[in-house]
């Protein structure tokens, strides 16, 4: 019997079979990626995928795995939703201090506690796997690194290890200017993946 799709994978196929319908010379052209008659490529958290021209079915490559929700949802927000004016300020903020983030927009609660306990007495772990993902280290925190995204969109990690009397915090820090490449909810399934990659390379699981 075929295993019933979640509504993650029913929304993620929805969208792929969108993709045939965008301007595809046009996201060549943005954001210079390779192609040919089949498939565009895209590398997205030190991963390459391909995106099916015809059927818009995103595979992470070698072996050929369907991509999942968190990955399609922000390869084809960038690519398909980004503004044509998509230029990075190269200054780092909060996800709810982004240009253009109204109030009432704000993604509520420390979405990212479940990874910093994760984290929490690993630093150099964390470091080798941001290193890993292609990042460059910085100065603030345990752990700090800007980590190419998509090869034209950084992010910056921040993390401080707890101890017997603080817990462990992690920050996310976007670029000033991300509202122009992808929508504010997109930022969560981007961050989503990215910390998944991380836990993946430190052999974390949850």
């Amino acid at each position: 019997m075929e295993k019933r799709k979640s509504n993650y994978d029913i929304t993620r196929d929805r969208v792929e079979g969108a993709f045939a319908g965008y301007d595809q010379e046009a996201m060549i052209r943005k954001f210079r990626l390779d192609s040919d008659e089949g498939f565009l490529y895209i590398r997205f958290a030190a991963r390459e995928y391909r995106i099916n021209r015809k059927t818009g079915r995103v595979e992470r490559l070698p072996g050929l795995e369907h991509a999942g929700f968190n990955e399609v949802m922000t390869i084809f927000d960038v690519l398909c939703g980004s503004k044509e004016d998509c230029r990075l300020s190269g200054e780092f903020v909060r996800v709810n201090d982004l240009d253009g983030v109204t109030k009432t927009a704000y993604l509520g609660g420390n979405l990212f506690d479940g990874s910093a306990k994760a984290f929490a007495g690993r630093c150099r772990e964390l470091r080798d796997a941001c290193e890993r993902l292609g990042g460059s280290p910085g100065k603030v925190g345990d752990v700090s690194y800007t980590i190419p995204l998509f090869d034209f969109f950084p992010v910056m990690l921040q993390f401080w290890d707890g101890d017997d009397e603080f817990g462990p915090v992690l920050k996310i820090m976007w670029d000033r200017r991300t509202l122009a490449f992808m929508r504010y909810e997109t930022t969560y399934y981007a961050a989503g993946h990215l910390l998944e990659r991380l836990r993946e390379m430190m052999g974390t699981e949850g």
